[in-house]
C-alpha cells in the first residue's frame, strides 16, 4: 500500500469544534429542558393532562428533528477530523448513530404506529441519555490527557 493511500486524520479545526459543541448544546440541552422543566412546569401550573399531553405531542417531534438535525453536523465534524472508522469505533460515534437510530425510529413509530406512545417516549428519553453521555465526551481534536 502506497504511503498516499493511507488515511491521516486532519488537523483538527477551531470551526469543527464550535460546530460540534454548538450542534449538542442545542439539540441535548433542549431535549433536556423539554422533558425535565418544560413539562413538569407545565403540568404544575394547573392546566388540563390533555393539555399538557397535546403541547409534548407538538413539541417532542420538533425536537427529535432538531436532535437529528444536530446529529448530523456533530457526525459531519466527527469524520472531518477522525475519519468514518470513528463513528464505528469511537464511543462518540457509536452515541451519535444510536441518537440517529432513535430519531428514525421515532419518526416511524409516529407516522407508522398509531398507539405507539410508549416506543415515542422510550426513543425520546434513549436520546435525552445518549445526549447526556456524549455531553461527557471530549470534543473531537481536543482529547483528554
Amino acid at each position: 500500500m502506497s504511503k498516499s493511500a493511507t488515511y491521516k486524520p486532519r488537523r483538527p479545526s477551531r470551526a469543527s469544534a464550535v460546530s460540534w459543541q454548538l450542534a449538542q448544546t442545542l439539540w441535548v440541552g433542549g431535549i433536556w429542558v423539554l422533558q425535565f422543566i418544560v413539562l413538569p412546569a407545565v403540568e404544575q401550573a394547573g392546566l388540563a393532562p390533555l393539555l399538557v399531553q397535546e403541547i409534548a405531542a407538538r413539541l417532542m417531534p420538533l425536537l427529535v428533528g432538531l436532535a437529528a438535525v444536530g446529529v448530523a453536523l456533530q457526525a459531519l465534524a466527527l469524520l472531518r477530523v477522525d475519519g468514518l472508522a470513528s463513528l464505528l469505533r469511537d464511543v462518540r460515534g457509536q452515541l451519535l448513530l444510536t441518537v440517529a437510530a432513535m430519531a428514525l425510529s421515532h419518526f416511524a413509530a409516529l407516522h407508522y404506529w398509531p398507539g405507539a406512545e410508549y416506543w415515542l417516549r422510550f426513543s425520546y428519553l434513549v436520546m435525552a441519555f445518549c445526549g447526556l453521555l456524549l455531553v461527557l465526551q471530549p470534543v473531537p481534536g481536543k482529547e483528554r490527557p
